[in-house]
């Protein structure tokens, strides 16, 4: 089984990439499911019926999204009811929508994608260890193939869960840093894991943001409204293949594309 994963897309100029870049992806790919992280899709922060409407025009089978989720007016409607959107699965059971949802591939073959959020240097959300515990047992045993998309500041955390989680699932892939790390590696026992997908948007930033207003936030320490920066766009990503048999990865593979478009 062929996966793929596009991190965070940020903004007009991520979105851009996903319309103009990722079908040649998949034309070359041939990925049986592909998820993609829009949690920052909304002019940079959160996401909105508009951003929606556009990625349902696109060949994705599963949004995924993390800490900026609820950051738009109009989320919980969208959370509740657009079934390929997942929020983190360790947020407080009373927000709407859900962490975690099963998907077919277009051969009939069920996936498990699983979103969830870090604690360490995030807000704090029911530990993500405990959580995917629960969320397994929900799942049951025949469904083998398991994706998890991991939302989260530190390194350290990511690497834990990964090997928490090792050929209990079939990939942990983070999210949230926008910077793309190449530690790409299958564990011991077979799980798929990257510390950072990276982000698909304007590479000429600072995570997305137009630098100048980074470096005086830096040098006058003074509060300066985010503005998504333009130019040297990139789309990043990993593609994975998967026995659908055992559920373990059998490849895992960076990628960047970069793009004018």
């Amino acid at each position: 089984m062929k996966i793929l994963f596009i991190g965070d897309v940020f903004a007009k100029p991520g979105r851009r990439l996903v319309a103009n870049v990722m079908p040649a992806l998949q034309a070359a790919l041939l990925p049986d499911l592909t998820i993609v992280n829009i949690e920052n899709a909304a002019h940079g922060s959160g996401i909105t019926e508009k951003t929606i409407d556009f990625f349902s025009e696109q060949e994705i089978d599963v949004y995924t999204t993390g800490n900026h989720v609820m950051e738009k007016p109009g989320t919980d409607k969208l959370l509740s009811s657009e079934l390929k959107l997942l929020r983190p699965a360790n947020l407080p059971a009373s927000v709407p929508g859900r962490g975690w949802g099963v998907y077919r591939t277009a051969g009939g073959e069920p996936v498990a994608v699983i979103n969830l959020q870090g604690n360490v240097f995030m807000p704090r959300l029911e530990c993500p260890f405990r959580t995917m515990d629960r969320v397994l047992a929900e799942i049951g045993k025949k469904i083998r193939v398991r994706i998890v998309d991991f939302h989260a500041e530190a390194t350290s955390e990511k690497r834990a869960l990964a090997y928490y989680l090792d050929g209990r699932v079939s990939a942990v892939i983070g999210t949230h840093t926008h910077v793309q790390t190449a530690d790409e590696e299958i564990l011991p026992e077979g799980t798929a894991f990257i510390t950072d997908a990276g982000m698909t948007g304007p590479h000429h930033s600072i995570i997305g943001v137009k630098k100048e207003i980074i470096i005086e936030r830096f040098l006058s320490r003074m509060p300066i409204k985010f503005e998504p920066a333009t130019g040297g766009n990139i789309l990043c990503g990993v593609f994975l293949e998967i026995d659908p048999e055992s559920g373990k990865a059998i490849k895992i593979k960076r990628i960047r594309e970069k793009s004018d478009k």
